[in-house]
């Protein structure tokens, strides 16, 4: 199981960095949203997926998951969305204010 999800990891790490080469401010976006989501399921994979009993301390209870894999992906996941929701308003008002969101038009001419 620790194969695949790393494997898939990997395919949101590639597709995640040809989105970052693009030229569009969108893909650009969802470039960046891809390699999040592939941080969060290497963090998950790190943690290594076993199965067992809440993280309670009984008597008589031997396994228990490591409940600090988890910590870290919610908090990742809460940084994702707010990096994401700034970019995106970032780029609405980019393309909306240079009626463009081709970035080597944003980039403008050396004349200027």
């Amino acid at each position: 199981m620790e194969i695949i999800t790393s494997l898939l990891a990997g395919i949101l790490f590639a597709t995640g960095i040809y989105n970052l080469l693009q030229k569009q401010l969108l893909r650009i976006v969802i470039g960046t949203a891809l390699i999040s989501h592939g941080a969060h399921l290497f963090i998950l994979t790190m943690g290594k997926l076993k199965r067992g009993n809440p993280p309670i301390i009984v008597e008589g209870v031997e396994n228990y998951v490591d409940p600090l894999p988890q910590a870290l992906i919610l908090t990742s996941i809460v940084i994702s969305f707010g990096v994401t929701s700034f970019l995106l308003v970032l780029a609405y008002r980019a393309a909306k204010t240079n009626d463009t969101d081709n970035m080597d038009e944003l980039r403008g001419n050396e004349n200027e």
